[in-house]
């Protein structure tokens, strides 16, 4: 779990619950607190205690400053390694809606079952749109690769970021997937394909397996971040690695990115969920339109 536990710019989002909680909640239905990890920034740490430093919860690692979700994903994944070298990973980001959450993580379970028996695999998971949104990025998958009993899996033949109107219909119509970015690995092939990837990036991450648990480890993970290269993973990594990627195609899901508070007001009106942050009258319009009422 890592990244965003908020809106984009630090705005908090107005849900019953912190996002991040949400996401954790989710996550302990398959996942018990002590085999999670959350990743944030220093500059967060009065928020990520709050929201995550109760006795017996996950493990917060702390970044001095981003340099992107590569190294984000690296950082977990050399932690974790140090204590589990075999270890199968699940990355969420934090700023999800999943209102089936059950069903969710059913197919979460699906895909580490098959990462366990092709540990040189990495999943995604896609879910079938609900329209041609263009804000997404989206998926097409390509040839059947294995059905695990529950969820067909493709390989991923292409990611498109962000598409144009007309490319979003055809991908629409032609069975394309949005791009949920979570994803499960076997936490070797991670730095694996990190290595081969982001040399540099993961050269400095990984000098950190020398100081986990020590009295210089957080000297060591600014040492780290200080000069090292900022890299998005999904297109410095996923895109062009030689790592094998698939696809699990999700049934038709409520999930929705809470990335933008516009976002977050569409999903809240179409879901009919109140938002006590507006007061006693307010409720959420068509569209996400807030609306008075005296």
């Amino acid at each position: 779990m890592g990244g965003r536990a908020r809106g984009r710019g630090g705005r908090q989002i107005a849900t019953p619950r912190p996002s991040g909680c949400q996401t954790l909640d989710r996550v302990g239905r398959l996942i018990p607190p002590d085999r999670v990890v959350v990743v944030g920034l220093e500059s967060h740490e009065r928020y990520l205690a709050c929201e995550f430093g109760e006795p017996g919860g996950p493990h917060v690692l702390k970044q001095p400053e981003s340099r992107g979700t590569a190294a984000a994903v690296l950082f977990a994944s050399q932690w974790i390694a140090a204590r589990d070298p075999r270890a199968t990973v699940v990355f969420f980001p934090s700023d999800h809606f999943i209102r089936e959450e059950g069903v969710f993580m059913a197919q979460v379970s699906d895909a580490a079952r098959f990462v366990k028996r092709q540990p040189k695999w990495i999943v995604l998971l896609g879910v079938q749109p609900g329209e041609p949104e263009t804000e997404y990025g989206w998926i097409e998958p390509g040839e059947r690769v294995a059905w695990t009993g529950q969820s067909l899996l493709y390989r991923v033949r292409q990611f498109l970021e962000k598409p144009s109107r007309e490319v979003a219909q055809t991908l629409f119509v032609q069975g394309g997937l949005w791009n949920t970015l979570i994803f499960v690995a076997e936490v070797g092939a991670l730095l694996s394909t990190g290595r081969e990837c982001v040399p540099s990036l993961s050269e400095r991450i990984g000098r950190l397996s020398a100081f986990w648990g020590s009295e210089h480890e957080r000297w060591a993970v600014r040492q780290a971040y200080a000069l090292a290269p900022t890299a998005n993973f999904s297109r410095a990594i996923l895109e062009v690695s030689a790592q094998p990627l698939a696809v699990l195609k999700m049934p038709g899901l409520t999930w929705c990115d809470l990335g933008s508070p516009d976002r977050v007001l569409k999903t809240l009106a179409e879901c009919r969920i109140e938002v006590p942050a507006l007061g006693g009258g307010a409720h959420l319009g068509q569209g996400g339109r807030t609306r008075w009422h005296p």
